[in-house]
């Protein structure tokens, strides 16, 4: 599990490798991320979108931006939450992901919560820094 905060916006991600969804033989490794997104501020915001840095074993770099997450853009009043589940096919068995979600509050003003930088990796593989 790892945890950012930003303007009391916790952001908790839990990543897992997907055996299942993967095929070694072919340099296919996918990883699913569940995120979970607390309000524990005064004001109401909205999540409006994302930009991932995504880096694989090798040191290859993919940026993904996008509106909102899994094809939502929630609203968050003070101490709610919402959490989604969504995956990341990686070409070598490690790798990182973090980013930032841009969320907006109620009078308008933008600004960007941080996704904490984590770790993809396949249980039982010694990894390899580059």
């Amino acid at each position: 599990m790892y945890k950012a905060e930003t303007r009391g916006i916790s952001v908790i991600v839990t990543p897992r490798f997907v055996e299942e969804e993967s095929s070694p033989d072919e340099s296919r490794y996918f990883f699913a991320y569940t995120v979970e997104i607390t309000n524990n501020g005064r004001d109401r915001v909205q999540l409006r979108s994302r930009h991932w840095r995504i880096i694989d074993g090798r040191g290859a770099l993919q940026e993904v931006r996008g509106a909102g997450v899994v094809g939502k853009q929630p609203v968050l009043g003070p101490g709610e939450s919402f959490s989604y589940t969504s995956g990341c096919p990686l070409p070598t068995p490690n790798g990182t992901m973090e980013g930032t979600y841009t969320m907006a509050t109620a009078d308008g003003e933008s600004f960007e919560a941080v996704i904490p930088a984590f770790s993809l990796d396949v249980p039982h593989m010694r990894r390899v820094m580059h």
